[in-house]
């Protein structure tokens, strides 16, 4: 254990998207770097909220079959992605908000819509009718109605962005901890091997107790789970994490997916793809910025993915 830097750690609290932000960077000398990165994430939430009447993001729903929109360099390039991953058809799809908004699921005036109403709204999810213009960093959603929600990935790519901040600036060690969405920098000042100790919440209690836990290297630990935002409707229970492909809440037997990988941003993208699978993929902790991944089920029996 490294006592100098365990007693140079600093701690800094902020709410924005829509969550509560803890920062925690060791060594005296990077301080100021936690109200930067404060900055830096109002500025991105700025920029992708879909919380707020006025964005980027919401410039382009606003736009919606009348006109294409011209965004920044950097709601481009994520817009990109999400459109990008969205139209594999697994489960993620960055359009899905109509259909959200239909539901209300976690919200005032959540209710069960009627089939005709859900197919309805499925006209407005389909990630092919987003037209892009890489050139002039336009976004144009073809049918009025439609709506671009980033924030399936958004807190990810921050938290990427923050990382970057952090190892420019030669942080030795640091946690960003974006409401649940954790992203571990440089080496673990607690352990002689560097390696930090990372819990799985247990789905069935409260937030911060574990139902396991794992140890890696610096990375990115993302969840996706269903435990926490329902719908109880005349004795059966209605999940948040709608299905684009049915316009219904997922059918599954899992309570949560956490994936561990290089980038934050590929978390939030990689344990949507393995919830919405319901099982273990063959070969996936092999691939590029993967390292594994916790099933949960309802029972709270758990598959390990990549991990002894």
């Amino acid at each position: 254990m490294n006592n100098e830097l365990m007693a140079q750690r600093h701690v800094m609290t902020h709410h924005a998207l829509g969550t509560c932000i803890n920062l925690t960077i060791f060594g005296n000398e990077y301080f100021s770097l936690l109200k930067k990165s404060m900055d830096l994430i109002d500025h991105y939430e700025d920029q992708l909220t879909v919380n707020r009447n006025e964005s980027e993001v919401m410039s382009v729903n606003h736009g919606a079959g009348k006109t294409p929109k011209m965004v920044s360099s950097t709601t481009f390039d994520l817009i990109e992605l999400a459109v990008k991953y969205s139209r594999e058809n697994f489960g993620f799809n960055a359009l899905i908000g109509p259909l959200v908004k239909l539901w209300k699921i976690g919200f005032v005036g959540a209710h069960v819509p009627s089939d005709a109403e859900i197919k309805e709204r499925l006209k407005l999810i389909d990630p092919y009718k987003v037209l892009l213009n890489r050139d002039a960093r336009t976004v144009y959603l073809e049918e009025p109605g439609m709506e671009l929600d980033l924030g399936g990935i958004a807190k990810g790519y921050i938290a990427d962005r923050i990382r970057d901040l952090w190892i420019e600036a030669g942080v030795p060690a640091g946690i960003i901890d974006l409401g649940g969405n954790l992203l571990f920098v440089g080496r673990s000042p607690r352990r002689d091997d560097g390696q930090w100790i990372i819990g799985v919440q247990d789905p069935q209690l409260h937030r911060g107790e574990n139902l396991a836990t794992v140890r890696e290297p610096a990375c990115s630990a993302v969840t996706s789970g269903i435990y926490e935002r329902f719908l109880i409707k005349n004795g059966r229970r209605y999940h948040h994490l709608l299905d684009p492909r049915t316009g219904y809440p997922l059918e599954t037997d899992l309570s949560s997916v956490t994936v561990f990988t290089d980038q934050s941003v590929m978390g939030e993208i990689e344990a949507k793809r393995l919830f919405f699978n319901g099982e273990p993929i063959t070969g996936w902790e092999a691939r590029p910025g993967n390292r594994g991944a916790i099933f949960i089920h309802n029972d709270e029996s758990m598959v390990n993915v990549g991990f002894e």
